[in-house]
């Protein structure tokens, strides 16, 4: 495999491992961050809190809402760092979508991510994979195709279009609730979107679909060129039916080739053990290739040693949040 001079491949086979100190002590809310939240009310009124927590200084917080593209309720993950508290700055958001099987606990509960959003001062948004509690018959017969594998995208096929309609809700309704209910603290400027596997490839097509959208894109072991291969031809002939001029529509390999938008440098991350990696699930080459042809800036760190799990991703969050950093705040 060649790379232009706009490719780098990384070969990474150190894991550090730190140590972690936590201190308690009692913080005593300020009379700004109360008249804060009045005035973030009335623009919250659809959401109803399910969960708040502690962490890094910051809130991790899940909300539910009634959502209008996909006609059911759904939950989404907030990490609010501590410096939101106040509301008097304005700070980068950043939306992951998460893989096959997952919800929005995952993330927010496994990957350790809070550390680095407290510390660059970066709020993190993260929905869940499908439709929830639809009953659409079949929907739950196999784990990589209905309930948990919405593949980011816009159903066409009936039954599945007329509640899968993942692309239009992470882009559209819930990237514009984001920024009217949190509109006191988010910079609407300053937007970037991360995944894993098959929300890398939600990232990924979100960014080049949607170009300006997201100043930034990153993707753990992101299914690359869905079209290529098994869980990408299940999912796309599912909700797209037989017809592959659709399904290119939602391939990131063949998206980047006509990408005509703002700069972008893409960052994907890749352990070398991944069996989906190994089973030709993922196709980061092809995606390489095509980002090569057209000139557009792709680093592929190769992690050796490196699974499909959120061991692999924690040990590397932290490298995807400075890369985030430098571009959000630049």
């Amino acid at each position: 495999m060649s790379f232009s001079r706009c490719t780098a491949v990384v070969l990474e086979r150190k894991i550090s491992i730190h140590t972690l100190a936590f201190a308690f002590r009692p913080i005593q809310r300020s009379a700004q961050f109360c008249v804060t939240l009045t005035r973030q009310k009335s623009t919250m009124e659809g959401l109803s809190l399910v969960s708040s927590n502690k962490i890094f200084g910051g809130y991790q917080k899940v909300y539910s809402h009634e959502s209008s593209e996909l006609k059911c309720k759904m939950n989404f993950s907030v990490y609010l760092p501590p410096q939101a508290e106040g509301g008097d700055v304005k700070l980068p958001v950043i939306f992951y979508l998460s893989g096959l099987t997952c919800t929005e606990q995952n993330f927010i509960s496994k990957s350790g991510f809070q550390r680095y959003a407290a510390e660059h001062g970066i709020i993190v948004v993260g929905p869940d994979t499908s439709p929830r509690g639809v009953k659409i018959p079949g929907d739950d017969d196999s784990w990589d195709f209905g309930v948990g594998a919405g593949f980011y995208l816009d159903a066409s096929k009936e039954p599945w279009s007329k509640n899968y309609r993942m692309g239009s809700y992470v882009n559209k309704e819930l990237y514009e609730l984001v920024l009217q209910a949190f509109s006191n603290v988010v910079d609407a400027e300053r937007v970037g979107i991360m995944g894993h596997s098959m929300g890398g490839h939600g990232a990924l097509i979100s960014t080049l679909r949607n170009p300006g959208l997201y100043k930034s894109v990153s993707a753990f072991a992101p299914i690359c060129n869905p079209i290529q291969c098994p869980w990408g031809v299940k999912g796309f002939s599912g909700y797209l039916g037989e017809d592959k001029s659709k399904w290119v529509e939602w391939d990131a390999t063949e998206l980047v080739k006509k990408y005509d938008g703002p700069p972008l440098t893409l960052l994907i991350d890749q352990g070398s053990s991944d069996q989906f990696y190994v089973d030709k699930q993922l196709l980061p080459e092809n995606l390489v290739e095509a980002c090569r042809s057209v000139g557009v800036p792709v680093i592929l760190n190769l992690r050796e040693g490196y699974d499909h799990s959120y061991y692999y991703i924690s040990t590397y969050i932290g490298e995807h949040f400075d890369f985030h950093a430098k571009i959000l705040k630049a």
